[in-house]
């Protein structure tokens, strides 16, 4: 009985091709409320752009692919562990936050165990 469940979570354990698509709704979810949300983007870009959230849902699948291409895959077998860090860049002098993760993998579904950003000192 325990052989057959094993072998259920190791037919369902989740793929890359699964975190994307769980990112482009989960996660990028996230990285626009951080970016949108007070303190995110400057002031001044914030006034440029209409409707930030708009504009990063209208990305999700690059963003997906990028966090995709930011996360690094540990595969157990039974479970995957996912975990993601991206950002840190300066943009007109302006450091994006970083943003890391961690998400596990099981059973087909996944589960957000850590998410946090690092703001950057205001000069």
């Amino acid at each position: 009985m325990l052989g057959l469940a094993a072998g259920g979570l190791a037919l369902t354990n989740p793929s890359p091709a699964d975190f994307r698509a769980y990112a482009s709704d989960r996660l990028v979810e996230e990285i626009s409320k951080e970016l949108c949300g007070d303190g995110g983007v400057p002031v001044l870009l914030r006034m440029a752009i209409n409707n930030c959230v708009g504009l990063v849902q209208a990305q999700r699948a690059a963003l997906a692919a990028v966090v995709l291409s930011h996360t690094r895959r540990r595969n157990y077998g039974l479970l995957s562990v996912f975990e993601s860090e991206l950002g840190g860049q300066s943009l007109l002098r302006w450091q994006v936050p970083r943003f890391r993760s961690t998400v596990v993998g099981v059973a087909g579904q996944f589960v957000l165990i850590s998410a946090a950003t690092d703001r950057p000192e205001s000069p």
